[in-house]
């Protein structure tokens, strides 16, 4: 009697499928570097459809590391907002009176009596009633500035400039302006002027007429007078 086939009986194990992911961050306190992984078991064979999509773990950082780059942040921050926002800063004034900011500076009162300030920039910047008695300002720039009430007697001011400024009132006795440029709305109205010299100096018009007015003494370093200096003759 021939034997029937066999016929394979289901197998009462069927395998569960797993499907992992390879995690390369460590787990946090753990000592071991070996990357992590993280496995999804599919109920018996059939595919949950969201192994995929699973997000990895997410560590904060430890407090130490956050507190450390968040102060560098606001460090930079501070910088940066420092050197944008006020353009002084960034500046450095020219000269042999330092480092200090002079350009657009509110200088009122200032002490720079006596002082070497060659080339020195003052630009836009504040000068009521500061004090430049005697100082030696060759080339000076007061472009722009305002020196209401100033004193620049005995001062040594060639070829300095004081384009648009406004220089009213000021103390210029026995200065030496000999080539300063006082072009624009430069206005030296109320100034004293006894002994100053304007050798070369290009001033409009009606300054020039008023200057005369005024006039008097001989500057006591270049001998020359201040009505002839003015052309006032």
């Amino acid at each position: 009697m021939p034997m029937a086939a066999l016929t394979p009986l289901p197998s009462i194990f069927t395998p569960t499928p797993t499907r992992c992911r390879l995690s390369v961050a460590p787990r946090l306190g753990s000592k071991s570097q070996r990357p992590s992984d993280h496995c999804v078991r599919s109920p018996r064979g059939r595919s949950s459809g969201h192994e995929k999509n699973l997000p990895l773990p997410v560590h904060p950082l430890p407090p130490v590391l956050a507190e450390g780059l968040g102060k560098a942040s606001a460090v930079a921050l501070l910088a940066a907002s420092l050197f944008l926002a006020d353009p002084a800063v960034a500046f450095k004034g020219g000269g042999p009176y330092g480092a200090e900011v002079t350009r657009g500076q509110d200088l009122t009162g200032k002490d720079f009596s006596g002082k070497t300030l060659v080339k020195q920039d003052f630009k836009t910047s504040i000068l009521r009633q500061a004090n430049f008695r005697g100082a030696s300002l060759i080339g000076a720039s007061f472009f722009d500035a305002d020196l209401t009430g100033a004193d620049l007697s005995d001062a040594d001011l060639r070829g300095a400039d004081f384009s648009l400024a406004n220089v009213t009132k000021a103390n210029l006795s026995n200065a030496n302006l000999e080539g300063a440029l006082a072009t624009g709305n430069t206005s030296f109205k109320g100034s004293v002027i006894y002994g100053a010299d304007f050798t070369d100096v290009p001033l409009r018009d009606d300054q020039r007429e008023y200057l005369c007015k005024v006039a008097d003494g001989v500057n006591p370093t270049t001998g020359n007078t201040t009505r002839d200096t003015l052309l006032c003759n």
